[in-house]
């Protein structure tokens, strides 16, 4: 049984304050919640543990997509195969930050991998931010919470230039680097979690700015400007399956760009290996009866119940789908 702890809610006027504007859901009912889910240390851990090793094996299972081809296979539009490798075989194109969507652990349950959000994933905010202003506001003790999202976004902004584990060397690498920061026009969520994380870069050394899509200028040859500014790094909060299919042009841009070395993209493009759910059915294949793993395949699952997933959740049923083993243990809503 899920062990729940009643706190004091945050207010809507202390909640935008921070910057979550999209505190109310469109039934007026509150997003954020007045419970917390009470871990044991052992079960933390062993979130933690899973999740380690699950990207390890995410990037073994992109290797094996990249190494035979098989991008078809896993809906990878054509236009982003060429980018994807580029960025894949180049170590300076650092995964950022990512969110994987788990199932069990409490009670005895096993862990089990539902997605792994690596591309544009949503709850940054709330999770860097609002649940340390929970335990603030209620007077609680701030270091019980198993969360350093803010702290390891900060190292991690400084391994894109350190490009390992051990950050200490940034400020001896750190040359002034511009750091554009994106979304696009008329989404506050997006528009906050994105200047958040330019936040979070201004805090680690970078000299930072933030714009919108369409105020930015691409070129193959030069690169990324904005008001006649050259950006060495770019974030953009608008996921690669979007460019690929709704903006063809900006996707060949974007490929040259890489190909010319006069930028870096995060996330990187190989991240929509693993945003497919279709890789999903490659651990399977390479990690048959895992225990993080629910069987997966692109057929009906015969004698099981099941569901079907779309490869990229934001098509809906226009790609191609996935079928899942379904969890015979409740999931927890968010």
């Amino acid at each position: 049984m899920v062990k729940l702890q009643k706190t004091e809610p945050l207010s809507t006027e202390y909640l935008e304050s921070l910057g979550f504007v999209w505190h109310t859901d469109s039934d007026e009912s509150n997003y954020v919640s007045d419970e917390l889910v009470v871990l044991s240390k052992a079960e933390a851990e062993a979130y933690y543990a899973a999740t380690n090793e699950l990207y390890d094996m995410y990037v073994e299972a992109a290797e094996h997509v990249v190494e035979n081809n098989l991008f078809h296979e896993i809906g990878i539009p054509f236009n982003l195969v060429d980018i994807i490798k580029e960025s894949w075989e180049n170590d300076v194109h650092w995964h950022l930050y990512g969110r994987f969507d788990l199932a069990g652990g409490i009670d005895g349950k096993p862990i089990k991998l539902l997605e792994f959000n690596a591309d544009t994933p949503t709850a940054l905010f709330e999770t860097a931010i609002v649940q340390w202003a929970i335990l603030k506001q209620n007077n609680m003790e701030e270091s019980s919470q198993f969360n350093a999202t803010y702290e390891a976004l900060l190292d991690n902004f400084k391994r894109l230039l350190t490009l390992e584990e051990d950050v200490s060397t940034f400020e001896e690498r750190y040359e002034g680097w511009n750091f554009l920061f994106t979304s696009v026009k008329g989404n506050s969520e997006e528009e906050n979690t994105v200047r958040l994380l330019q936040h979070i870069a201004t805090e680690a050394g970078y000299n930072t700015e933030f714009a919108y899509i369409d105020d930015i200028e691409f070129d193959s040859e030069e690169g990324i400007f904005y008001n006649d500014k050259n950006y060495e790094l770019w974030f953009k909060l608008i996921p690669w399956e979007d460019i690929a299919l709704e903006e063809s042009d900006l996707a060949m841009l974007l490929t040259n760009i890489i190909k010319n070395q006069k930028a870096i993209i995060f996330n990187p493009a190989y991240t929509l290996l693993f945003q497919s759910k279709g890789l999903l059915k490659i651990l399977w294949d390479l990690y048959p009866n895992h225990p993080l793993l629910l069987e997966s395949s692109f057929e009906p699952l015969e004698g099981q119940k099941q569901v079907k997933k779309p490869i990229f959740g934001r098509e809906g049923g226009k790609r191609k789908h996935l079928r899942r083993k379904c969890l015979r243990t409740p999931l927890s809503r968010r």
